[in-house]
């Protein structure tokens, strides 16, 4: 069952934060001001300030960036216009989003994939899971569904034929290990592993947490054919916005692809 108290807690404090944002003066709308995007913290605020310290200025692009810590309020500030644009998402995740909430938010450019991770403090190997085993999974729909699949792809479990990107446990067909799984939010599932077997953890949360997905993790997602690429989104509408297409050119740019292969080695893939 999903945590829907946590979801609608963090609706609540989406809504007051964007208020806050406004109550601050802040108006996306204005293309003469300053573009304000909504960022998780790593890799994306990173990648964010890196073009505004290096790339921005020589563009004309007075750029802001807002970072938030859950996958809820960048997409609602989006909506209100307390920001201009954000960057976090993948296309999944925003078509369920939208669907849910009655959104408009649409992607603008694609720049990079952070490769979903099964991670363990207790064994070296996804094969040396023991019968009965925990595993934490996120426990939003896409990335719940993204977390079996990996599950899947490496002969842990065996999902229904054509099961898509609203997969839960109930989908699973056979479970040779007899696996558990504990489903929290995406932020929390780094924080369990001394308390789990094992934990499918998003790569953002998992660099937050200094593990190396391209080193740490015992079995991660393959970039070929990806669809969870993360991509800068707007509100409908604001595609064409100048300050907008300045950025989505920014970010991919050589220089950003550099800065990513350079700063991350493999954990974050450029995807441009």
């Amino acid at each position: 069952m999903r945590n829907t108290a946590k979801f609608t807690t963090a609706v609540l404090a989406a809504g007051a934060l964007t208020l806050g944002l406004s109550a601050c003066g802040a108006d996306s709308s204005d293309t003469d001001g300053p573009l304000i995007v909504a960022a998780s913290p790593v890799p994306h605020a990173e990648i964010l300030t890196f073009v505004k310290d290096n790339l921005a200025k020589k563009e004309g692009l007075d750029l802001q960036v807002k970072e938030f810590t859950d996958y809820v309020t960048p997409n609602t500030a989006t909506q209100d216009g307390s920001v201009g644009a954000n960057y976090f998402q993948n296309k999944p995740y925003l078509d369920d989003f939208n669907k849910k909430n009655g959104t408009d938010i649409v992607p603008v450019v694609t720049v990079h994939l952070e490769p979903l991770g099964l991670y363990s403090h207790k064994i070296k190997k996804a094969d040396d899971l023991k019968s009965g085993a925990t595993v934490a999974i996120p426990n939003d729909t896409v990335n719940e569904a993204r977390a079996l699949k990996l599950l899947a792809a490496n002969g842990l479990i065996t999902l229904k034929d054509g099961v898509g990107n609203e997969a839960t446990p109930s989908d699973i067909t056979k479970n040779p290990k007899n696996l558990k799984f504990k489903e929290l939010e995406a932020a929390q599932t780094p924080r369990s592993l001394d308390d789990v077997d094992a934990a499918v953890v998003n790569g953002n949360y998992a660099i937050e947490s200094d593990l190396e997905p391209s080193k740490d993790a015992l079995v991660l997602e393959s970039p070929k054919n990806n669809p969870y690429g993360n991509f800068l989104a707007v509100k409908k509408g604001n595609e064409d916005d100048p300050r907008v297409k300045k950025l989505a050119k920014l970010l991919t740019s050589p220089e950003v692809k550099k800065f990513i292969q350079d700063k991350y080695a493999g954990s974050v893939l450029a995807s441009f």
